[in-house]
């Protein structure tokens, strides 16, 4: 079985960060393993606090885990300071796997969620990904201008010479745009409407089941594809819990003695 790591924040009520991310890597076949780069306190209602872990720790939790079991895959996620940015790239430069990255520099809504020094960490690490994952806001943010997705894509790829996916979920017209630097073309991905407002910890958990699939030897466009199949999945599972926007049901697509609610 192929290993995947993940780097990023822990969220406490499980619908993002690294306890999303492990939940995806098992339903998606893969083992996961994971680093926290931040403790938050959070759940379905928003964020009410986040403390950033010592730089030399997040250092041991990636190179104790790799050392054991090689990552066929990383994932990172949220990692918000400078000194964390840099340890992140000094150590997936050390275990050299294929790196898929979920920018987490400005949420959906707009809101900044980087410092500029941490901002500039990010862009020097970008290069050394396999595919980054932006949502919208984020992809005018990369390119330094606001364009169509597509177009963000092409001039994202070509500036940071890296594969790009830019999720438009938010948009009013749903679609994913996959532009591979090395073919120099987009590929689309049409959006599913799903009637549920339960969306928490997308970002996330696409970028993790991309992950996944490539861990698993898929091409690049088949593992975009099928995490996108899989969050699809995931969404229309319709689950409904707490008083906010609530997480996914990360494990509809698992069937087995142990999902099934016996009475004894």
């Amino acid at each position: 079985m192929p290993a995947v790591l993940s780097i990023a924040g822990l969220d406490p009520s499980g619908g993002a960060g690294l306890i999303a991310d492990i939940k995806t890597l098992l339903a998606n076949g893969v083992y996961g393993m994971g680093a926290v780069t931040n403790i938050t306190a959070q759940n379905t209602t928003g964020v009410k606090a986040v403390e950033p872990v010592p730089a030399g720790l997040l250092k041991q939790q990636i190179m104790t885990a790799a050392d054991d079991i090689h990552p066929a895959a990383i994932k990172v996620g949220m990692v918000g300071t400078k000194p964390l940015l840099r340890t992140v790239e000094e150590c997936i430069r050390i275990i050299g796997s294929p790196v898929v990255i979920d920018p987490v520099m400005i949420s959906s809504s707009g809101t900044p969620l980087l410092s500029d020094e941490a901002r500039e960490a990010l862009f020097h690490l970008l290069p050394m990904a396999l595919l980054i994952t932006p949502n919208y806001p984020e992809a005018i943010s990369l390119a330094g201008e606001e364009e169509s997705p597509s177009l963000l894509a092409r001039l994202i790829g070509d500036k940071y010479q890296t594969n790009v996916l830019v999720k438009g979920g938010h948009l009013s017209v749903p679609s994913d745009y996959l532009y591979l630097v090395s073919e120099k073309r987009t590929v689309s991905f049409p959006g599913l409407h799903i009637d549920n407002p339960n969306t928490h910890g997308t970002g996330c958990t696409l970028s993790s089941a991309i992950a996944a699939n490539l861990a698993k030897g898929n091409s690049l466009t088949a593992s975009v594809r099928l995490a996108k199949e899989y969050i699809s999945t995931i969404i229309s599972a319709g689950l409904d819990l707490g008083q906010g926007s609530g997480p996914m049901d990360h494990g509809a697509a698992i069937r087995g003695d142990f999902t099934e609610r016996y009475s004894l």
